[in-house]
């Protein structure tokens, strides 16, 4: 049945619901009035980078097809990326050298969590302040939110990301 799913045509419906879910986590309120995260540009990238690189580490560890979703779900994010540059008036020209910069930072902000992860609550703080926060802030909450997030993810079966809802925490709920 989920198999079924991942036909071209349905595919597309299940990766613009997935990134849809996963914008929608990462603009929740509490993350620019609770946490700090900046209210801007490059504060939603952080939030939007930081929530999809947990999702994509997710579908790649799963048995197929998630790791094809996982490829789908990056490259709707970096369209998703490219529209929102169009959509600020950024020209035709700047476009690429802009995707460019926001393609290695996603992916470096996606290996630096996934190695914190993978080496603890120390490291993740240090991540955190570094990329969210450009070490301006107490990570503390945000590695508390993203942990509840890891876990929550890690025990999600694949059906959550394929039909969702994606069971991202209220991060108002995290102190």
């Amino acid at each position: 049945m989920i198999f079924g799913l991942f036909r071209r045509s349905a595919n597309r419906k299940v990766i613009e619901r997935l990134h849809g879910e996963i914008v929608d986590a990462a603009r929740n309120r509490s993350l620019f009035t609770e946490y700090a995260i900046e209210d801007s540009f490059e504060g939603r990238f952080e939030s939007i980078a930081l929530h999809a690189s947990l999702v994509l580490r997710r579908l790649n560890a799963m048995a197929a097809p998630a790791p094809a979703m996982a490829q789908d779900l990056a490259d709707a994010q970096f369209r998703h990326f490219e529209i929102a540059l169009r959509e600020m008036g950024i020209g035709d020209v700047s476009v690429p050298k802009r995707m460019k910069t926001l393609a290695e930072a996603f992916l470096g902000r996606a290996a630096a969590y996934d190695q914190a992860l993978r080496a603890g609550a120390p490291a993740l703080k240090a991540a955190l302040a570094r990329n969210v926060y450009c070490n301006h802030e107490n990570p503390g909450r945000l590695a508390r939110y993203v942990a509840a997030m890891h876990l929550a993810l890690e025990k999600a079966p694949l059906e959550a990301f394929a039909t969702g809802p994606v069971p991202f925490p209220e991060p108002s709920t995290i102190v």
